[in-house]
């Protein structure tokens, strides 16, 4: 059975780049370009995990999360934040709402990420 990823991310060049990494190592792959769009597919899709940008147009990661944690359906789904936030801008309440980890995408290469979330997966 093939795992199944969120990617929540607003800039296209990074989302494909992600679909394409993950789809080539067998997951099941959906993106979607903000929170708003985000919440719909999760809770459509239900996945394995959720990678997600915090900066994005029309919903942000972090007030999709809040919804999304708020819900019986969202409440324990991993998730990985996935920005170029430094930690100084980052809301305080993302780690309140239960994240796996947080990566700068500037610090780790798309192979880097699908070992982490290989790893956080398989927990």
């Amino acid at each position: 059975m093939s795992h199944k990823l969120a990617i929540i991310e607003d800039d296209p060049a990074i989302s494909q780049m992600y679909r394409m990494k993950f789809e080539s190592e067998g997951y099941k792959v959906e993106t979607a370009e903000n929170g708003k769009i985000g919440l719909d597919m999760i809770e459509k899709m239900k996945p394995d995990m959720v990678l997600l940008d915090l900066m994005m147009p029309e919903m942000n990661g972090d007030e999709m999360l809040e919804i999304m944690r708020a819900t019986d359906w969202g409440k324990d789904i991993p998730v990985i934040v996935l920005t170029n936030m430094g930690e100084q801008e980052i809301p305080a309440k993302i780690e309140k709402l239960g994240i796996n980890a947080f990566v700068l995408k500037a610090e780790m290469t798309p192979k880097q990420v699908e070992e982490l979330v290989k790893k956080e997966i398989s927990k």
